[in-house]
C-alpha cells in the first residue's frame, strides 16, 4: 500500500503565523485528524520554532508519539529538517557549521529511536546552493552525516532548488545508497522546471514526494 501522509502542522490552524512548522500546542491531535483524513502517515518537522515542545527530544516524548501511532495507525516513518533553513549549513562558519553537523547527528540518532527511517534535508530558501563552492561544502556535510545515518539506518532526502542536471550531478558525486532526493513538486513549478526532464535526470534516486502546487514564481495555491 502507498505510504500517504501528510506534512505536520497542515491539519491544525497555523501557530505563530508559521505556514509551516511544528504545531507546539496541538501535534497530538494531528494523529487523529490524519485518520479521519484517510492518511496513514505523518511527516514530522523539526524546526527552530518548535525545538523547545517537540517530543523527539525526549524518551517520554517518543513514547507519546508511538502511543498514539498505536492508537490510530498513523505512522511517523519521514521527517523535514526545517531546522536546517533557519540554521543553514552554508554560508555560516566554520564552528558554527561544526555546532550544526553535530546537532543533525543526534537528530539522526532521536529518528532512530523514534522509528524515523528517513530525514528530508532541505537546501532552499535561505540554505539554497548558489555556487560551486556550495556544492562541495554540502558534498562535504554529506560525506559526514552519512558514517550516522548508516550507524542509524537513516536515509537521507536531499531537497534543493537545484535544474535537474545540476541536481543529478550533485547526487552523482555521491552515490551512497542511503542518499536519496526528495521531488517537490510544487517547488518545481515555481521555479518553472519540467517534471520529465526532472525524473529522467535523477528520478531513479527520488527516495520520497512533497506533492503540492504553487505558481510559476509564486506562493502555494490549492492542488
Amino acid at each position: 500500500m502507498p505510504y500517504l501522509a501528510v506534512m505536520q502542522g497542515r491539519l491544525v490552524p497555523p501557530e505563530g503565523g508559521h505556514f509551516q512548522s511544528f504545531p507546539r500546542e496541538r501535534w497530538q491531535d494531528e494523529f487523529g485528524l490524519a485518520a479521519e483524513a484517510g492518511l496513514n502517515g505523518i511527516e514530522w518537522i523539526f524546526d527552530v520554532y518548535g525545538e523547545g515542545a517537540n517530543p523527539l527530544a525526549c524518551d517520554e516524548g517518543i513514547a507519546e508519539m508511538r502511543a498514539l501511532s498505536e492508537k490510530t495507525g498513523i505512522v511517523v516513518r519521514s521527517l523535514c529538517a526545517d531546522y536546517f533553513i533557519d540554521r543553514p549549513f552554508l554560508r555560516a562558519t566554520q564552528s558554527e557549521r561544526e555546532k550544526l553537523i553535530q546537532k543533525m547527528e543526534w537528530l539522526l540518532a532521536r529518528c532512530r529511536i523514534g522509528g524515523i527511517s528517513r530525514v528530508v534535508i532541505p537546501f532552499v530558501d535561505r540554505s539554497r546552493i548558489e555556487n560551486e563552492d556550495d556544492k562541495i561544502q554540502v558534498l562535504s556535510i554529506l560525506r559526514t552525516l552519512l558514517r550516522t545515518a548508516e550507524t542509524n539506518r537513516v536515509e537521507l532526502h536531499l531537497e534543493t532548488s537545484l535544474a535537474p542536471q545540476p541536481f543529478a550531478a550533485l547526487l552523482g558525486q555521491c552515490p551512497h545508497p542511503l542518499l536519496r532526493a526528495n521531488y517537490d513538486s510544487g517547488n518545481s513549478s515555481s521555479l518553472g522546471y519540467v517534471v520529465s526532464e526532472e525524473f529522467g535526470a535523477y528520478g531513479h534516486r527520488i527516495g520520497s514526494v512533497h506533492i503540492k502546487d504553487r505558481r510559476r514564481g509564486g506562493g502555494t495555491v490549492p492542488l
